[in-house]
This record gives structure tokens, C-alpha cells and sequence, in this order.
């Protein structure tokens, strides 16, 4: 009898898939109150920020999801002590800035490009050896956009093929600050460099031609590091000095408004719907969505204003609308830069074309996001295109065919745009994978269907 031959691990997810597809069915009357996880990239930063913090800090409403847990586990083989109860408080032990141990093993960052690239920051600037890997999909990220500036700093990066995961990194025996033009506006990059920076002796700066999500600033500040911020020439000017202290904090994360943007979206566009989302972050640098949103004609209502970890909060009530198309600006991009597979999703629901313009930066996400748009949408009957970095949607408020089977590619944020899809069309359609959701949405079927989608297998 011969032997049958070795399944690769795109060939066992295709027998997976035509056995045991996800449904996602046209859906109505959406109603009720969530509270939406924890930001995502917030949770990462507390993590880290705490690990290096001298003493005890709790961080309450922590995302206990697999990205976040991939940075617990680094911090934890770099020394820090933490421990993560049922209820997503997380209590940590910090070791302080300049104690960093070499882990004893490589550290698997999963699916997380945030975590591994904040984390290359990190270590390049202690005479360590680390190794870093992750899964298929983080393994086809490019790594160089971060690697070449920390290399200033002194450190050493073997990549593979020079451009991705494997990563062997060796950090300076004797690090130097730098100052640091960005090229591409990428907060991960910015981050990276200034957690390197905390471990340089002198002044490390970063200047952006155009500003990125900011929350490694406000929560350095947060946790008592003193951070420099200035505009000059129409540039945004970062400097911290390396080698002092962070204090350990007691800390809320709040909602975090890319995973929001589902259910807002849903009950936007599904008939006949009110629902409340509470504690949702709206920070100017991540609010690129909601400004679309409000511009296309959603009626959302923002209410019960707060502070929480340095950042504002708001409750949102969301009600069925009737949506206008939308031109969204390149220089918008950064502050949505995630949430463009939603955004999609409540164009197609329009009558009239949108074009959402440089998305260029889609193409280097969990996997060339701007193409997995396009697919899940024409595969479901939605008139699309690609014009070189731009994407345009001839939408109808009549809703899509639907009844496609859409291919997520191990992206979290294009399987659960396509559920959402699925809720507004005329046939079911079908999703290959929801696993990958657990990266930053845990329990968003539950939430959904607490809201009235009907999701099956």
C-alpha cells in the first residue's frame, strides 16, 4: 500500500475549509449593550512598559487575546514576572530598564507584527543574543523598515533572505542614541526606536513628516518617563533621554476602536437596528474611521466622556443609516490604517463610488490586505478595483449577491469584515477560517450574536 503524501499546511487548510465553513447570514434588528476587549495597542505597550517598570504594576481590561499573549510570553523570558488572571487583569513585576536576560529560548511571536517589531526595539540596545520567529504569515512581513534604523543604535540583525522572520538579533554592547527622519509614517517603527532609546545612554529623537498613533508616548508619560514633544516645520519632534526610570502604575486599557468599528459598522448598515458600545478609545491618531463614518452620514452618538490610561473614552449608540460614498484622502491612512476592510464593507452599502486612496501600507499587513479587500468583495458581487494604491468600490444600498467563499489568509481583520458583510447580504457567505480572530478579537461571535447576527458553522 503506498503512502499517502504530506499535507502542507495550505493544502490541510483547504480540506479544512470544505468541510467545515463559517456562515455568516443576512441580519436585522441588531440591538443591546457591549463592552468592546481592550485596545490592542495599548494592552502590547503596558506589557512591555510595566515589564520594564521598577516594582508592581496592574493593568486592568487587559486583551487576552494570542497577539498579546506573545508578548507576555517575550517579556516573561526576558525576566518579568507577570501573571494574567481570568478576568483580563494582568499583574506584573517589573526587572527596570537596563536588566533585560538573554531568553534560553527563540521566542515565537505567532501573528503578531506588533509585538515582534516593538520587541526588536527593545533588545537592540542590550549586549543580548535573541532569536525571533513567528507563523507563516508573520514570517512574510518586512522587518528591514525596522531593523535598518536600529541598527544606528549598534545593534546586529541577521534576517532572512535580509528582509524577514527568522530574526538573530545582537544588540549593542555599548549603545549610542540617535536621531531619526522617518520615511514611512509607521508607529511601529516610531515605537521600536524610542523603546530602544529607553536603554541608550543621551537623547534618542524621532521626527515624523506625518503623525502616528502616539500611544508609547502618552503612556511613557503615563508611567513617569519624561518625553519631549514639538512641531517644527511641519514636523513632529520626539526626543526622550535613555537610561532612567518608569514607575509602576495602576492602569485601565480601554476599548479598542479598530475591533468597535464592527459592530458600529453592523449596526449601521443592518435595518432596523440600535445598540450601545461602551469604553471606546478615540484617540485623534486612531479615529481616521469614525471621521469617515460621521462624514458618510452614520448616526452615531458619542456620550459619557472619559479618561482612561492618559486617553479618551466615549460610549457609542449606533443606529441604522442610510450611508453616502466617501473619497478618503491618502493622508488619512494613518489613523485607519487597520480599519480599511470595514470601511469597505459600509462603501459597498452606498449608492455611488468611494475611492480610498494610498493604500500602499496594505500591502505589507498580515497579508497583502489591500488585494484580500478586493477579493472578498467581488467574490460576493460587490463592483470593486485596484487603481495602483488606490481602491474603488461602486457600491449599492440594495446590498450584495453574496454566497461567496472568502479565503482569509490567516487576516483577522478581512475574516471578520466578511462576516459583517455576510449580514447585509442576500446569500450567506461562507469564511474559510475564524481562528485567526483570537489574535485581537476573542469573543467578538459571541458579542455579535448577543446582538442578534446570525453567524453558524
Amino acid at each position: 500500500m503506498s503512502a499517502k503524501p504530506l499535507l502542507t499546511m495550505n493544502q490541510d487548510q483547504k480540506n479544512k475549509t470544505l468541510s467545515s465553513n463559517f456562515l455568516s447570514s443576512k441580519s436585522s434588528d441588531l440591538n443591546g449593550e457591549i463592552t468592546i476587549p481592550g485596545d490592542k495597542s495599548i494592552s502590547h505597550r503596558c506589557v512591555i512598559l510595566s515589564s520594564l517598570a521598577i516594582g508592581e504594576s496592574k493593568i486592568n481590561g487587559l486583551l487576552n487575546s494570542s497577539d498579546v499573549n506573545c508578548t507576555i510570553n517575550a517579556m516573561k523570558s526576558f525576566g518579568a514576572s507577570i501573571d494574567m488572571s481570568s478576568n483580563d487583569e494582568c499583574t506584573v513585576n517589573g526587572i527596570g530598564i537596563g536588566s533585560l536576560k538573554q531568553p534560553d529560548n527563540p521566542i515565537d511571536f505567532g501573528n503578531s507584527g506588533t509585538a515582534v517589531r516593538l520587541i526588536l526595539g527593545l533588545v537592540s540596545t542590550y549586549p543580548i543574543e535573541t532569536h525571533f520567529t513567528g507563523d507563516e504569515s508573520l514570517t512574510q512581513r518586512p522587518m528591514r523598515r525596522v531593523t535598518d534604523p536600529l541598527t544606528d543604535f549598534g545593534a546586529n540583525f541577521e534576517l532572512r533572505n535580509k528582509e524577514f522572520l527568522p530574526i538573530v538579533v545582537k544588540g549593542a554592547n555599548l549603545p549610542i542614541p540617535i536621531t531619526y527622519e522617518m520615511e514611512v509614517a509607521s508607529a511601529q517603527v516610531k515605537s521600536a526606536i524610542l523603546l530602544a532609546g529607553l536603554n541608550a545612554p543621551g537623547i534618542t529623537t524621532v521626527v515624523e513628516k506625518e503623525k502616528t498613533r502616539d500611544h508609547t508616548e502618552t503612556l511613557l508619560k503615563y508611567y513617569g518617563y519624561e518625553i519631549s514633544q514639538e512641531e517644527r516645520n511641519n514636523k513632529n519632534f520626539i526626543s526622550l533621554e535613555g537610561q532612567k526610570y518608569l514607575s509602576p502604575v495602576n492602569i485601565k486599557v480601554p476599548g479598542d476602536p479598530s475591533s468597535a468599528a464592527y459592530p458600529v459598522v453592523a449596526g449601521l448598515i443592518c435595518k432596523n437596528s440600535n445598540i450601545k458600545i461602551k469604553n471606546v478609545l478615540l484617540n485623534p491618531t486612531r479615529d481616521g474611521l469614525y471621521r469617515c463614518l460621521d462624514e458618510m452620514g452614520a448616526k452615531i452618538t458619542y456620550s459619557n466622556k472619559k479618561n482612561e490610561a492618559g486617553e479618551i473614552t466615549y460610549d457609542l449608540e449606533v443606529k441604522s443609516s442610510s450611508l453616502k460614498p466617501i473619497d478618503v484622502p491618502a493622508e488619512r491612512a494613518p489613523s485607519m490604517i487597520d480599519d480599511y476592510p470595514i470601511l469597505a464593507v459600509a462603501a459597498s452599502l452606498t449608492n455611488g463610488i468611494s475611492i480610498f486612496r494610498g493604500l500602499s501600507e496594505l500591502k505589507v499587513k498580515e497579508s497583502d490586505r489591500l488585494l484580500g479587500i478586493y477579493n472578498f468583495l467581488s467574490k460576493n458581487g460587490i463592483d470593486v478595483k485596484i487603481d495602483s494604491n488606490n481602491l474603488i468600490i461602486n457600491g449599492s444600498s440594495g446590498g450584495p449577491k453574496g454566497g461567496g467563499l472568502v479565503e482569509t489568509n490567516l487576516d483577522h481583520r478581512i475574516a471578520m469584515s466578511s462576516i459583517i458583510l455576510g449580514m447585509v447580504s442576500d446569500e450567506s457567505i461562507r469564511i474559510d477560517d475564524i481562528e485567526t480572530i483570537k489574535t485581537s478579537f476573542p469573543n467578538f461571535i459571541e458579542l455579535m450574536k448577543k446582538l442578534g447576527a446570525r453567524i453558524s458553522v
